[in-house]
């Protein structure tokens, strides 16, 4: 069997005259999901508005997310950090084959899909992989490895068997240290050695998950000791050198992992960020949330470079193609385009659903043309590709 391999920046190379008509869906999987049942740990939350269906998970939610600020925005802000627990909000893909697809959706199962088969079945589930529910997952650029995040706190590591194909435990982080709220984003180095996590203070952790320890190398401050911003999302450079956060003040930071210190903090987002991707080259990182802007910045001299508008609700998720010519977003009104970097403009914009979606990535490059999916609030996978014109 082909080894299988997983990231997050397979190939885009469409010529610049990309167009709305070139894209289209062509299948959606349903992703039905089973919701948790009622928890009974007792932590204070937020009083804020919730939707009836979320019912008692929710508190589960908010452990996960700070408490001591209580703004409308960061009350909106947690809120919209809890709809992930009844969606699929996060998902991976084989950059090598296209084999495999790791998805997860707020339960306590991991779910592996095959993308060679063109109705992209369910290869493989990893039952209780959470006991509260897992909120994120990513993967290595090599394929062999990947890790989860749960709402207890714990984060996990997976192996791939490049035999069978299949996915089995390669350990937990563990400690004092693991707590919930100490995890929230995460991201993998390239060859899976390396974890970067966000915490709920603002500080970034990497973790050694190479050694059998799986010991916390480095902490970034991106403030007072305790009362940084929720790091919301994080990204690791393919080349290692770099580290990026996006948070809940609207603050993007990079870090240098060769010094240990932080090399920029950069402005031009006042409201949460949401999604923070580095380019493949690691010349360029986009940020995007709240404000429904992609603003792009030059990580040689820490300059924001531009915007990238046409969003009109906030930006969840972000993805790079393997060239840096084109940049995928997906929004919180059910929205996905594709961007030119070159021309500073959306080229393709799809809007099959009006609900939220938490993930775009796009799949490795087939002979069935260039494809990207998309995940969220509908509770599916849907899977685009460009149209050959036949």
């Amino acid at each position: 069997m082909a080894a299988v391999a997983t990231s997050f920046l397979p190939r885009l190379s469409s010529p610049l005259s990309l167009s709305v008509s070139r894209w289209a869906t062509f299948y959606t999987t349903p992703y039905t999901l089973k919701f948790l049942p009622s928890l009974s740990i007792a932590i204070p939350g937020v009083t804020i508005n919730l939707p009836g269906l979320l019912g008692d998970i929710w508190e589960s939610v908010l452990r996960a997310v700070p408490k001591n600020k209580v703004s409308h925005s960061k009350k909106r802000s947690r809120q919209m950090a809890g709809k992930a627990l009844k969606d699929v909000n996060h998902l991976c893909k084989c950059p090598g084959c296209g084999e495999v697809k790791r998805t997860h959706s707020g339960s306590s199962t991991l779910h592996v899909h095959d993308t060679t088969d063109a109705s992209f079945p369910l290869r493989q589930s990893i039952p209780n992989a959470h006991k509260l529910g897992c909120h994120h997952v990513c993967t290595s650029r090599n394929g062999l490895y990947a890790a989860s995040a749960g709402f207890g706190g714990e984060v996990k590591i997976w192996e791939l068997n490049k035999e069978t194909g299949d996915w089995s435990s390669g350990g937990e982080i563990t400690g004092p240290s693991v707590k919930p709220g100490e995890v929230w984003a995460i991201a993998l180095s390239e060859d899976g050695g390396y974890l970067a996590s966000t915490t709920n203070d603002g500080r970034i952790n990497v973790w050694d998950v190479a050694d059998q320890n799986k010991a916390k190398i480095r902490e970034y401050e991106t403030g007072s000791a305790g009362s940084g911003s929720f790091g919301m999302c994080v990204d690791l450079s393919r080349d290692g050198k770099f580290t990026a956060s996006g948070h809940q003040n609207g603050s993007v930071y990079v870090f240098n992992n060769d010094t240990g210190r932080i090399l920029y903090s950069l402005s031009g987002l006042a409201k949460p960020v949401r999604a923070v991707a580095i380019s493949p080259a690691g010349s360029r990182v986009a940020a995007a949330g709240d404000a429904g802007i992609i603003a792009i910045y030059d990580t040689k001299h820490g300059e924001h470079v531009g915007n990238l508008t046409g969003h009109s609700s906030w930006i969840t998720s972000l993805d790079w193609s393997d060239t840096g010519e084109y940049l995928l977003s997906g929004s919180m009104d059910g929205k996905v385009k594709v961007w030119s970097i070159e021309r500073s403009a959306c080229v393709a914009t799809h809007s099959e659903t009006d609900k939220a979606l938490w993930a775009v990535r796009w799949l490795p490059k087939t002979a069935r043309s260039e494809m990207f999916c998309t995940a969220g609030a509908n509770r599916s996978i849907s899977f685009y590709r460009e149209a050959t014109g036949s």
